[in-house]
């Protein structure tokens, strides 16, 4: 028998509890036996399961497996399953599996804690063959040696089944968090994805099928089949040979916005949603930013499918995930080419005329070259799903992986570039690829706001593209992108007027007002993101008729935020959103709230120090400031604001080694170095804030303060010619910046004095 402290006993059968309208698969299937059995084998089925000898894969013989960072021993005793390994407080314990999470290419195990939540353990059980390097336990982040306080470790809220996994793991999830007294009573009413998952509830059905005579509704709750009466179609004589759908418009809203919620990234907008919802009105999807996606779109951090797929031809075809997977078993619906071939014809596609590979290769493969992998948690290999046409001479212009030196590991992108020409001629794709604005904007690079603005209003363009250009403009906007912020509002996508509400941050609060007319819009996330936009502007100067529906968005907006109340960065949101209110004890009692579920918590700890110094309180700023540096001293954040803290106590001198510091930790971010440049110009050390501009330039040429200070600086060094390139440069990017235009208009007034 095991004598260490066993954590996680409660039985599986506790989280399992009945829920109006839901009836089970097992009902389901009494009737649709042919979709139950296809669904039994597929990864929805064994999403989750209870840690029994019958679902447990992993070798529990007793071995204790190191790596050279972390160790861990795998026991069983009886029909338990027990990790021993460091948990809270860094202390090796025992704790016993209370469920597995997936079954391949790994599968993980869940322990209940007593506060309900389940963490999920770092070690997993590779499942592959063992030929093909599974059958092995390994550590998920083998790299890391974490402290017990970051939250990623596996006791640590960023492994939290409960918040982030539970509702795309289980049905009928009710989460169940209780934040006064920071406990979880999370329930399901079926233990992995069923039939209701997709579905919807199904008493109602069920109901409608043992009624005699049956009514002529069958009370589904979510519809899913596609009623048009179209079809996938060849069009006689089309040279393309790839289908069109023909007959009436496909309905097929209803897949994507089913599938979107668990195969998107994206933050949950509404408590525990049902199927069917619109995925707007339940989830916030994140863009194409940096760390989770390429600057053209593929996928790099962990991201799943549907923001790939939002990118695709495909999607704007009217393909849906049924289209290509069988949605009960999981499976394609053909293998290999065969797949794309359902739309695609094999003599114009499946060629070495197209893709000029050896036939019957994997180079020759479709998903070869349209839908290049990536690896997650060490061995789950994931595909693509933009479907993108290879772009080497995107990527050799913008450093981005290019699928074709993928594969030829010996070459350059530039050599593809130059084969690709060679097949298909130079001009075949040499209209601006979208990929160069969006890489532009995130250098901040001259020129960036016309590209962006030019794709943030081109409707042609996917919505989440269009969505990621408006992130991307600059602010304050130049005269472009207020055009297109300006125009996007109007956008018929719900995704990109959600972006331009977001991108009038940048804009005094006079000047948002047109976010009223977005109160009432049909989707949640476009309101809640114009109540977003109006938070600091004072009700009596919205107009009386738009008053009711900003009270209804706020709070939209609010509850909005507090589906994540267990994290602390839903109550350093709350914080920021009342203070914008003018309601300061609440944004304080929420700063409070986040420093009590993480007392270090860096966005809490620098938020609230500026929160304090704009109510005059300088010394507890400064106290919470230097807190977070010490706490975390690689923060580039945390040092700044320790430094304009120390500048508004009269302490220049002593700002300057945070400003340094700052400026090394983040180069690439230049209000560190103009912050600097200001500090050191005000200390008399003006050679040195004049090199730190110039610095910053090189680096973000469109950096509009730093122009106008360097300018500034060599208009009173008596350089008036230099002064005034660099106030032009600051007009060109703002036509309407009054004070640039005021400068420039000053430096052209001046003339050099006459000879003595």
């Amino acid at each position: 028998m095991l004598t260490a402290l066993l954590v996680g006993t409660e039985p599986i059968a506790a989280g399992e509890r009945a829920r109006a309208g839901f009836v089970g698969t097992t009902t389901c299937a009494t009737c649709h036996a042919a979709e139950a059995a296809a669904w039994r084998g597929s990864d929805h089925a064994r999403a989750m399961a209870a840690a029994t000898p019958d679902n447990v894969l992993g070798n529990f013989s007793g071995a204790t497996i190191t790596d050279g960072r972390h160790t861990a021993t795998f026991l069983r005793d009886g029909d338990r399953f027990v990790i021993r390994t460091a948990g809270p407080g860094a202390t090796v314990a025992d704790f016993a599996v209370s469920e597995t999470f997936g079954v391949a290419p790994l599968q993980q195990y869940l322990v209940l804690f007593p506060d309900g939540r389940r963490q999920v353990l770092p070690w997993a059980w590779d499942s592959r063959p063992a030929d093909l390097g599974g059958q092995r336990w390994y550590h998920l982040l083998a790299n890391e040696v974490l402290a017990v306080t970051d939250p990623l470790h596996w006791t640590g809220r960023d492994q939290t089944w409960n918040f982030m996994c539970a509702s795309c793991h289980s049905t009928g999830v009710v989460r169940g968090y209780d934040a006064t007294s920071d406990r979880y009573d999370t329930t399901w009413t079926e233990i992995a994805v069923g039939c209701e998952s997709c579905h919807g509830r199904g008493a109602a059905h069920v109901a409608w099928a043992r009624a005699t005579p049956r009514p002529p509704n069958p009370a589904l709750e979510v519809v899913l089949r596609d009623t048009s009466g179209g079809g996938w179609r060849f069009a006689e004589g089309d040279a393309r040979g790839i289908t069109h759908w023909g007959g009436p418009p496909r309905q097929t809203t209803a897949q994507t916005e089913i599938c979107a919620p668990c195969h998107a990234r994206a933050r949950p907008i509404v408590a525990d949603p049902r199927p069917g919802a619109r995925f707007l009105d339940t989830h916030a999807p994140a863009l194409l930013t940096p760390g989770l996606y390429h600057a053209d779109g593929r996928i790099d951090g962990e991201v799943f499918e549907w923001g790939s797929f939002a990118q695709s031809r495909m999607q704007r075809a009217g393909v849906t995930c049924s289209d290509c997977h069988d949605p009960h078993s999981q499976r394609l619906r053909a293998e290999g080419n065969a797949v794309c071939a359902q739309c695609h014809q094999p003599a114009r596609f499946d060629t070495a005329a197209h893709h000029h590979h050896a036939q019957n290769t994997e180079a020759a493969l479709c998903v070869s070259c349209h839908m290049p992998a990536a690896t997650y948690m060490g061995v789950d290999r994931r595909r693509d799903h933009a479907f993108q046409v290879p772009r080497p001479d995107v990527a050799a212009a913008i450093g981005t992986p290019d699928v074709c030196t993928g594969c030829h590991t010996g070459q350059t992108p530039g050599w593809a570039a130059r084969q690709v020409a060679t097949w298909f001629g130079p001009t075949r794709r040499d209209d601006p690829h979208p990929a160069l604005a969006i890489d532009a904007g995130r250098l901040g690079a001259r020129g960036a706001d016309m590209a962006l603005a030019a794709v943030a209003t081109d409707r042609a363009r996917p919505a989440i593209l269009r969505a990621t250009a408006i992130g991307l403009l600059a602010t304050p906007p130049s005269q472009a992108s207020a055009q297109a912020i300006g125009a996007t509002l109007l956008d018929p996508e719900p995704l990109v007027r959600s972006a331009a509400l977001r991108a009038l941050d940048g804009l005094h609060p006079r000047n948002r007002l047109h976010a009223t007319r977005f109160l009432a819009d049909p989707r949640l996330l476009v309101r809640i993101e114009a109540a977003r936009a109006l938070a600091p502007v004072p009700l009596e100067a919205m107009p009386e008729a738009a008053r009711p529906a900003f009270a209804r968005a706020w709070a939209e907006l609010l509850a909005s935020e507090r589906v994540a109340a267990e994290r602390p960065e839903a109550h350093v949101n709350i914080a920021g959103l009342l203070a914008a209110r003018g309601d300061m004890a609440g944004a304080e009692a929420a700063f409070r709230d986040a420093l009590a579920r993480d007392p270090v918590f860096l966005s809490a700890l620098v938020n609230m120090a500026d929160f304090e110094a704009r109510r005059g309180r300088n010394d507890a700023a400064l106290a919470l400031l230097i807190r977070a540096t010490e706490v975390h001293p690689d923060s580039a954040e945390a040092q700044f604001a320790l430094a304009l803290a120390q500048v508004r106590v009269g302490q220049p001198m002593a700002a300057l080694a945070p400003l340094g510091r700052a400026v090394a930790l983040a180069p690439d971010q230049p209000r560190y170095a103009y912050a600097r440049a200001l500090a050191l110009h005000g200390l008399g050390r003006t050679a040195e804030a004049r090199a730190t501009l110039r610095e910053t330039l090189e680096r973000a040429p469109r950096n509009r303060d730093s122009l106008i200070a360097l300018a500034t600086i060599e208009r009173d060094l008596a350089n008036v010619a230099e002064a005034a390139r660099l106030a032009a440069e600051a007009v060109a990017l703002d036509p309407q910046d009054r004070e640039a235009a005021a400068l420039l208009a000053q430096l052209r007034g001046l003339r050099p004095p006459g000879p003595r």
